[in-house]
């Protein structure tokens, strides 16, 4: 099996990265970190550029875990990456980081942990930050 680690380069994609790497060694599972966006003419934070993918990928390979990076840049949101690659693998568990936020900032910009929570098929682990 497989655990997949939604990564964004933030303190919770961090904490997600670094608690999917704890967990595929004690299980010994492959592990697949999967960063996603639409893509477009707009800047988006949660995108990895190629420096932070080179980090990531000698974190990886340097971690001990038969692991690797997928990013996906195809016109489709992250909620909708995610769930095709944890069904189509199919993922044992799925690791996601979490941030605080406001009432009226889930309102409005909506939450990528909450529709992962509510529509993938296997279980996942929510962390955070330190």
């Amino acid at each position: 099996m497989t655990i997949v680690v939604a990564y964004a380069p933030r303190p919770e994609g961090l904490a997600a990265l670094e608690k999917g790497i704890e967990i595929a060694k004690r299980r010994n599972e492959r592990l697949v970190v999967v960063n996603a966006s639409p893509g477009g003419s707009k800047e988006d934070a949660a995108l990895v550029d190629t420096t932070q993918a080179e980090q990531l990928e000698k974190l990886l390979a340097d971690s001990g875990v038969d692991a690797e990076l997928k990013r996906f840049v195809r016109g489709k949101n992250a909620v909708e990456e995610i769930k095709a690659l944890v069904e189509s693998l199919p993922a044992s568990l799925l690791i996601i980081g979490l941030r605080k936020r406001s009432a009226v900032g889930k309102l409005i910009l909506g939450s990528v942990a909450q529709e992962l929570l509510l529509s993938v098929s296997c279980p996942v682990l929510s962390v955070k930050a330190n």
